[in-house]
């Protein structure tokens, strides 16, 4: 039987044998794209092919891919470890032709590798085509029928709905028929009884798709319609998981040494064994062999998780596996961080960043388990708290109840369902879902973009870029369409031949003007979509087609260059001085400041700090020449290049180079020549950014001079007040001089309190056997009321004490009340506070049974209070 390892590679090799490129996989997060947060597809990475904004640099290839898939149209996630096939993160085995060889190959070699080289037998195998669409105006593909017929029997070919058999990128682009292969797993008596055939597409456990092969031919336009493409593509995508399950001849694919050894290590941490059972136990073990794969391959991607967007997606699925080992496995302490390595090992020679990462990414992970664990404590109090009411009479928790605990408190809604059933309450899951409903309208209306199809000027011709020298050039647009967001109308331009810098590797997109003969039209911002540069503007010129003048912001260039140059120098300063365990996590590189979160595991210091300013302002002093050089990765990696995790970069790479012994990094963006350039560098601040990410900001250049210049003329400010030549040794005397007046206030405030207490002691009236004191005090603070009632209690038995006072005008209020008042009147100030007292006072409070505060505007109503009080004797 063959391993997972040896699968994968004969799929490779098989490939290799026809012609086909291997080419890496690309990060699992999504960059320079707007329609996705993750890899969700093999195709992802070549979508410029199959939109024409790029030319690929091979007609055939073939890798293992990351993918993703938790939302949108691939929402699979409560099937995940329920059922035998769904995962999270799952490889894409996948071969490609662009513009080169189409259906006949395809089908071919797809059936020559599945049956020749993986031998499985062709009696279990059934092929799918697409069956037409008349409201569309798309034909039977019976070009891919006849393919098939080659190799299979006709009965084993299906005509396929649109749904199944019409494969589409989203709502508008690239998309065209596909077939489909499918395997019968099922025994054979089974297959005796039942034809396979028939259980083709229909969610059956054992007779499931294991191979897409999409013949990419249209672009859908945002009008719904069909445009032929001027190339046809070959796309095709084979589920790894599956693939591997069908070869070992298992049922499930958790069965197969793919995830064998992470459930095994589950075992060892945890003490329970797997059964592989459909009980929860069970479901528990393959949701964390699952989860632990997307959650540790998304952060080492660079991806961390966060309250929002993409990192709130890794975030739920951390907190649904979290969910599972608290609440099935009765683990009650981290476990995920303690699979990483299990992980890290298994993939080292597939997806060696997870590897290159493991102790950063068990650091994050272990981090994320510690909050949910305490926050699903309080959770668990208040999924008491709401059952109580309930409790033993089969009530309901209302939906905005359930949507509270898992907006506040990240719960899943089947947590609260499974806990609510234990106790014979429901929940309201209409209302859970319409409060579900409004946060993510709430999120579309935040988000959403309305993009119109592109309106061609001069045709689909390459872009090409040349702002890394000209800043300053004639060129055309290409195309242009129109976009909405928040209610606000931009353009998107394509130029020919661009200066304009689009906004990636966590430099900003220039900005500008073009310049159409009188009309001058501001450039607002430039981005990536994949590959294509777009230049923003508020609105389209009148001679749209003309020739126009391309002109970029050169000191806000400047400036940004400064910055992105000062970065590679900050960065090498920091694994110098820190470890060679800092990495870049992230950054942003503007004409105003730049900021840089690296890997580090504790608070840099300001003696730390001092140093690497020290290594970066050397570096730049010694005006150090910045070498730009382009050549072949493999080259650029054995030179020793920094290359950043989650990047993807071509087979020919932009090598940055400022002293070949310092920094050598791969990057994109724009730099100086010389360092002597950047003037100067200072740290502004240090902090934490997410478990094991610190955040260093950082002026350069004109705004480092001016943010000194700010500093001096403030010190300076500072001597003039103090008059003083040395202000901080007047400071100094300042903080000496100011904490003797405090000990001297503070007794004579003892002894005046003192007397307001003797005061008080007189003021003392019994009601109904109950010494009452209440009384307007004048004092200067509101702890002062408290330290009265505590020094009160020690004069009086079976007491009621209250206290008011007007401070700066606002209302201020103490109550005290014996435990033995409590006991026989059953009294308690801080309710009284809560019910009596803030209503009069317009505000709020609360406190012990014995002792309780308010503060509140209304402190005109103070007697009121004082009567409020007294009435309850």
């Amino acid at each position: 039987m063959m391993t997972s390892t040896e699968i994968r590679q004969a799929f490779l090799d098989f490939f290799k044998s026809k012609g086909h490129e291997i080419v890496p996989s690309a990060p699992i997060v999504v960059k320079n794209d707007p329609t996705l947060m993750f890899t969700n597809a093999g195709m992802n990475q070549f979508k410029d092919y199959f939109l024409g904004n790029k030319q690929s640099p091979f007609p055939r290839v073939a890798d293992t891919q990351k993918c993703l898939r938790v939302s949108g149209k691939h929402n699979d996630l409560e099937e995940v470890g329920v059922d035998t096939y769904h995962h999270t993160m799952f490889e894409m085995l996948g071969n490609w032709s662009f513009g080169d060889y189409f259906k006949t190959e395809a089908i071919a070699w797809s059936w020559e590798l599945l049956t020749e080289v993986f031998k499985i037998p062709k009696d279990r195998l059934y092929v799918s085509v697409f069956e037409g669409d008349e409201k569309e105006g798309l034909p039977y593909d019976a070009e891919a029928a006849t393919e098939w017929k080659k190799w299979i029997s006709e009965d084993r070919i299906i005509r396929g709905k649109k749904k199944d058999n019409f494969w589409e990128m989203g709502d508008t682009g690239p998309c065209g028929p596909c077939s489909e292969i499918h395997v019968d797993c099922r025994p054979d008596e089974e297959r005796q009884l039942v034809d396979g055939k028939t259980l083709v597409n229909a969610d059956h456990p054992q007779v499931i798709e294991i191979w897409n092969n999409v013949f990419i031919q249209f672009n859908r336009l945002k009008d719904g319609s069909l445009q032929p493409l001027p190339a046809r593509h070959v796309d095709t995508g084979m589920g790894f998981e599956r693939l591997v399950r069908v070869l070992q001849n298992k049922t499930s694919n958790y069965d197969t040494d793919v995830f064998s050894g992470t459930i095994a290590a589950i075992e060892t941490i945890t003490g329970k064994k797997y059964d592989f059972s459909d009980s929860r136990e069970a479901i528990a073990f393959r949701v964390l062999s699952d989860h632990i794969r997307a959650i540790s391959f998304t952060i080492a991607d660079g991806q961390l998780p966060a309250s929002t967007g993409a990192g709130y997606v890794i975030r739920r699925i951390l907190r649904r596996a979290v969910r599972y080992y608290y609440s099935y496995l009765d683990y009650k302490q981290p476990l995920l961080n303690q699979l990483v390595a299990v992980i890290a090992n298994q993939f080292e020679h597939v997806f060696p960043e997870l590897k290159q990462q493991e102790a950063f990414v068990t650091k994050v992970i272990k981090e994320e388990e510690d909050s949910f664990l305490r926050t699903l404590e309080k959770g668990l109090k208040r999924m008491d708290e709401l059952m109580n009411p309930v409790r033993g009479k089969s009530g309901t928790i209302a939906g905005k109840d359930a949507f509270e605990l898992y907006d506040t408190y990240g719960f899943p809604i089947d947590l609260t369902r499974l806990i609510a059933s234990e106790n014979n309450i429901t929940i309201d899951e209409a209302g859970f879902e319409a409060e579900m409903q409004q946060q993510k309208n709430r999120s579309r209306a935040a988000t959403a973009v309305d993009t119109e199809d592109w309106q061609l000027v001069h045709g689909e011709v390459p872009v090409t870029f040349v702002g890394y020298e000209d800043l300053n050039v004639p060129t055309r647009v290409t195309k242009y369409r129109k976009v909405k967001a928040k209610n606000k109308e931009q353009y998107q331009l394509v130029l020919e031949t661009t200066p304009f810098y689009a906004e990636s590797g966590g430099q900003v997109g220039d900005t500008g003007s073009l310049q159409f003969g009188d009309e001058v039209v501001p450039v607002t911002d430039t981005k990536k979509e994949n590959e294509l540069i777009i230049q923003f503007v508020d609105k389209l010129p009148a001679a749209i087609s003309g020739e126009t003048t391309a002109i970029v912001d050169f000191e806000k260039r400047l400036n940004t260059t400064y910055n992105h140059t000062a970065t590679h120098l900050l960065h090498a300063a920091l694994k110098q001085v820190l470890g060679a365990h800092v990495n870049q996590k992230g950054s942003l590189v503007s004409p105003d400041v730049l900021r840089f979160d690296v890997s580090h595991f504790a608070k840099i210091t300001d003696e730390e700090i001092r140093q690497v300013e020290m290594i970066v302002n050397e570096k730049i002093r010694a005006n150090i020449p910045v070498v730009i050089k382009e050549m072949p990765k493999d080259e650029a990696l054995k030179l020793g290049a920094m290359a950043l995790f989650g990047e993807k970069y071509g087979d020919t790479v932009r090598v940055v180079t400022i002293d070949p012994n310092f920094s050598v990094e791969l990057c994109g963006g724009t730099h100086v020549p010389q360092t002597g350039m950047i003037g100067l560098l200072l740290v502004t601040s240090e902090s934490a950014v997410a478990a094991g990410v610190r955040r260093i900001e950082a002026l350069t250049g004109p705004a480092a001079f001016r943010y000194l210049s700010e500093k001096v003329a403030e010190y300076k400010q500072v001597g003039e007040l103090l008059k003083a030549a040395n202000p901080l040794k007047a400071i100094e005397k300042l903080i000496t001089d100011k904490a003797a007046l405090e000990k001297k206030v503070e007794r004579l405030e003892a002894k005046e309190l003192v007397g307001i207490r003797n005061s008080l002691l007189q003021k003392d009236e019994i009601i109904n056997q109950v010494n009452f004191i209440g009384d307007i005090v004048e004092v200067s603070n509101p702890d002062a009321l408290k330290k009265l009632c505590g020094d009160l209690k020690n004069h009086l038995r079976d007491f009621v004490v209250v206290l008011c006072a007007n401070i700066g005008g606002k209302a201020s209020v103490a109550i005290a009340i014996a435990d033995t008042v409590i006991a026989a009147k059953g009294l308690d100030a801080g309710q009284i506070i809560k019910q009596q007292v803030a209503p009069i006072i317009k505000g709020g409070g609360g406190g012990q049974k014995t002792l309780a505060t308010a503060g509140g505007q209304e402190a005109g109503n103070l007697d009121q209070v004082i009567h409020a009080v007294k009435a309850l004797l």
